[in-house]
């Protein structure tokens, strides 16, 4: 029986189990609040200090509703990535919708660009640095 590998107890993975349907139970949650506060940040920096419009409102919801969606969707797909591909995922991610807040603002898209590369690049290391303290 030297070739017989073992085998995880029955405890140990009920306790992976659990913790799989805990992180899931988070994992919805939080995009969608992520999403709530981004559709209002865009709602209020399209405003620009105007009356509040219907149009405003239904554009913070469209903008809070992509968002919540596509973090949803790097949730649910970066546990089959590589850990490396997963932080640059959420690194561009963060990247695009940082620098997309950052244009609304007025200011040239010069410095969007920069802002957007760098909260792009301290999230991609921080996601990094996470993943892989994380892995097994």
């Amino acid at each position: 029986m030297a070739h017989a590998a073992p085998t995880a107890s029955q405890r140990y993975r009920q306790s992976l189990t659990d913790q799989a349907k805990h992180v899931n139970a988070f994992s919805f949650a939080g995009p969608l609040v992520l999403g709530l506060f981004y559709g209002l940040w865009t709602a209020f920096l399209e405003r620009d200090k105007g009356p509040v419009t219907a149009g405003n409102v239904f554009y913070g919801i469209l903008c809070g509703v992509i968002f919540a969606a596509c973090l949803f969707g790097l949730d649910r797909m970066g546990t089959r990535m590589l850990a490396e591909l997963r932080a640059a995922a959420y690194g561009a991610f963060a990247a695009i919708a940082m620098g997309y807040l950052y244009s609304l603002s007025g200011q040239s898209i010069f410095r969007s660009v920069v802002i957007a590369l760098a909260v792009g690049l301290a999230v991609g290391a921080g996601a990094f640095y996470r993943f892989h303290m994380r892995e097994p």
